[in-house]
């Protein structure tokens, strides 16, 4: 008889929702559990047509080892076409709801623990009567929060979606939290939100290999052309465009670490400034254009790879970012070490319905007296 179900949401996208649905769902079979996965509403799609699928759910049934079918897991594609179609009047929001609930009857038959991924942010849906509050109402389902946090000021979004769930809300994940923000969240941030009754189940601390990207990876994923191999283990979470004079180029690339700088590569003295820069682990070079053999021996010189990508910088920019935002959640490994980040730092029995032991947080005292 199905027992638990948990709605795993979030304040922004690309937070790490779909590691840790997918690792709660590892930590839930490791003590004998039985788990089901949907995500009501496709949002990580491949095309504007809505017929590709979105990977999610794909990687749960692989990750989780289920034979749900797709049409189960995720009943709406939630692709632009839908939402202008749904905009017109072309989807009746009560049918939609009625066959999320319909599909979660079936995947939840013979499971203890449902997990329920929503899509994007927890607005997201709202324009179909679907958003993360309605679906969890329709569903009857606890919810996760996860969410980042880098200053103060991010708990204004932590109290607006706390709100919109109510009792439904088990509590609030912090996830990729960066040391420089880590103490300040833990000693004012959380005893601040549970002042105000919303308990606060984990925070994990920003993990490189979660973060970003190889070189290797990034590379491949562009198509890109290798001038230079340099260090390929290397990661990338960000990208700085050098579009400024040398000196002011220099000046910016320093203040940055885990970077890679896309530039033309007929722009000598910006591919110069980001080899001097210690945070700077590859540069993509776009336009088609080769920077002089002494430029390239210098790279070569400090082991900092330089790679020819098709394109223009913008449009390059723009694929790289896609890269290391969709790359995270995508593997075996990422799961495993997002399991290993739970177990240590939240409250996974409470999330999972735990073994019906003594509460052992404070969170879960919060969440009594913000019920």
């Amino acid at each position: 008889m199905h027992e638990h179900t948990l709605l795993v949401t979030s304040t922004a996208e690309s937070t790490g929702k779909t590691a840790i649905t997918l690792a709660l769902g590892r930590l839930a079979q490791a003590r004998e559990k039985r788990v089901g996965y949907m995500k009501p509403k496709g949002t990580r799609l491949q095309s504007n047509v809505g017929k590709t699928l979105d990977e999610d759910p794909m990687l749960a049934r692989e990750l989780l080892g289920l034979d749900s079918e797709m049409h189960q897991m995720e009943p709406i594609v939630y692709s632009p076409t839908f939402i202008d179609g749904a905009i017109r009047g072309q989807e009746d929001p009560d049918e939609l709801g009625a066959i999320v609930a319909e599909r979660f009857a079936e995947l939840a038959a013979d499971t203890d623990l449902m997990l329920v991924e929503g899509g994007g942010s927890w607005t997201t849906g709202g324009i179909v009567d679907l958003t993360d509050p309605e679906v969890a109402d329709r569903l009857d389902a606890e919810v996760l929060l996860v969410a980042e946090y880098e200053q103060a000021g991010d708990l204004d979004d932590v109290l607006a979606a706390a709100d919109a769930f109510g009792d439904r809300l088990a509590g609030v994940l912090f996830n990729r939290v960066a040391d420089a923000a880590f103490d300040e969240l833990e000693q004012e941030g959380v005893p601040f939100l549970e002042g105000r009754g919303i308990p606060v189940v984990g925070v994990v601390s920003r993990e490189r290999e979660l973060a970003g990207v190889t070189v290797d990876a990034l590379a491949a994923e562009l198509g890109a052309d290798d001038l230079v191999s340099g260090d390929r283990d290397a990661y990338v979470e960000r990208f700085l465009v050098g579009a400024m004079g040398g000196d002011a180029a220099l000046r910016y690339f320093r203040r940055t670490k885990n970077a890679a700088v896309i530039t033309g590569g007929d722009r000598s003295e910006i591919v110069t400034a980001a080899l001097e820069a210690p945070g700077v682990n590859a540069i993509i070079l776009t336009g088609g254009h080769r920077p002089t053999p002494a430029v390239l021996g210098k790279a070569e010189e400090k082991g900092v790879p330089v790679m020819l990508v098709t394109g223009d910088t913008l449009s390059v920019v723009d694929r790289a970012e896609a890269v290391v935002n969709t790359g995270r959640a995508r593997d075996a490994e990422t799961i495993d070490r997002m399991s290993e980040l739970l177990n240590d730092h939240a409250d996974v029995e409470s999330l999972i319905g735990g073994t019906g032991d003594e509460p052992d947080t404070e969170g879960d005292a919060g969440d009594d007296a913000g019920a």
